[in-house]
């Protein structure tokens, strides 16, 4: 697999995490959840194919991707903006 398509696994995994934890899941299937997202990250650190860097700078956007569907999904039912962005620090700059 080409780092990008494993990025996509990474991007993938994070979205079934943010999720169940926007839906209310049951705390084993959230953990489950930030489970299998937590190994997969530490596999790619632990054979080298992605460095700190880029994983954190993937987890950032996955965040930020997410929030923003889901923010333009909330807007457009009842024109409200939903601030959970700034619960999860999504916007932070990664270096």
């Amino acid at each position: 697999m080409r780092k990008d398509e494993l990025i996509s696994v990474l991007g993938g995994l994070l979205k079934d995490v943010l999720k169940a934890r926007f839906a209310g899941t049951e705390r084993a299937k959230l953990a489950r959840a930030h489970g299998y997202a937590d190994g997969y990250m530490k596999a790619l650190l632990d054979t080298g194919l992605v460095d700190k860097a880029s994983l954190l700078r993937a987890v950032s956007e996955s965040r930020a991707e997410y929030l923003d569907a889901e923010d333009a999904r909330e807007e457009a039912t009842s024109g409200v903006k939903d601030t959970r962005i700034e619960s999860l620090g999504a916007r932070s700059a990664v270096a």
